[in-house]
């Protein structure tokens, strides 16, 4: 038995190689993979070259066990069909759609235990974004939002825009985001967001400190997000918080730098940078939250928020190469991009 799988050989060239692949060993089972779903943040760093080569891809997911080396096979949000199983495997399995965090392949096996079973009801088109999911619930425990607070989140790709669409179920005072595209401005106020803003523009922060200030007397947010994955954002993002307030650093910047100004109002006004990263929960958290409880959180937003009106394009798995071009290219023309499986 042979499958496709899509690797990553050199900076800016993926591509898709054949390779055997033997059924199911004992206690596992073979999933036929039907579409995944490209996160735009993380692996175009590892398409880019912009990963440090030596660090571990994830220590936490069985399927990433390597290195950012090339090449590398990579990704994390699969969802397929159960079609074999290993001995010593409950029948139960079998012909289960699941979710894995998984590389983009056509077929691959894996231990129950690393598989999530999609819950009734919900299309592969909607379970695909379980992991971008995940990690916008993450980023909203770990920014703690209280009643009243005024909210901006910097950046509207797919997990900016979930988060958002998160926020704006809490009891805030306001909400604004930030995006360089139109489009997911746009978007992001259909969502959710009571006003976007164009970071490009020189009138941007201004204009945001003006609208937090038209509701109150006090024009700095309360709680502020970076998830654009661009570290010049981190320094507007300072700029945008107020007196004591929070600014949760989501986007993985890989090995871009940046300069961040603190030499201001940073100390004067007693502000809070604070990393979010899904792979663990805060220790605050963790006599509560697990992991599990969190995806189960995941699940259930997915099924109020129904994420796949953000899949802007559809690959086959052979047209892949294609789509990362696009991705690095022309932004502006895509949000989810999902590739399939014939």
């Amino acid at each position: 038995m042979t499958r496709r799988s899509l690797y990553f050989v050199k900076q800016r060239t993926a591509e898709v190689r054949e390779e055997n692949l033997t059924g199911p060993r004992a206690g596992e089972v073979l999933v036929q993979t039907l579409l995944s779903g490209i996160s735009a943040g993380t692996e175009l760093l590892v398409y880019r070259g912009e990963v440090p080569a030596e660090m571990a891809a994830d220590e936490t997911i069985a399927a990433l066990s390597g290195t950012f080396a090339y090449p590398l096979k990579y990704g994390y949000a699969a969802v397929g069909r159960v079609t074999a199983l290993g001995s010593g495997v409950e029948r139960s399995w079998d012909g289960s759609l699941v979710f894995a965090f998984q590389p983009h392949e056509s077929h691959f096996s894996a231990a129950p235990q690393n598989l999530l079973k999609v819950p009734p009801g919900l299309e592969p088109e909607d379970a695909v974004f379980l992991a971008n999911m995940e990690t916008a619930v993450t980023l909203a425990l770990d920014g703690a939002p209280l009643l009243g607070e005024k909210v901006a989140v910097f950046g509207q790709g797919v997990v900016g825009l979930l988060l958002t669409a998160l926020l704006a179920k809490f009891p805030l005072g306001a909400l604004a985001t930030l995006d360089l595209h139109a489009n997911r401005r746009l978007l992001s106020e259909t969502l959710g967001a009571q006003a976007s803003f164009d970071p490009a523009d020189p009138q941007a922060l201004a204009g945001l400190r003006a609208f937090f200030k038209q509701l109150e007397d006090y024009d700095g947010a309360d709680l502020t997000y970076e998830v654009s994955g661009s570290p010049a954002a981190l320094d507007m993002a300072v700029a945008a918080t107020g007196y004591h307030g929070r600014v949760v650093i989501g986007s993985w910047y890989g090995k871009k730098r940046l300069e961040l100004n603190l030499g201001g109002e940073f100390h004067r006004r007693r502000q809070r940078l604070i990393s979010s990263q899904v792979s663990t929960i805060a220790p605050e958290l963790r006599g509560r939250f697990t992991k599990a409880r969190c995806l189960d959180l995941a699940w259930r937003m997915i099924k109020e928020i129904n994420p796949r009106r953000l899949i802007s394009h559809r690959f086959p798995l052979a047209g892949a190469p294609q789509a990362y071009a696009m991705l690095d290219r022309r932004p502006e023309e895509a949000l989810q991009v999902i590739l399939t499986y014939e």
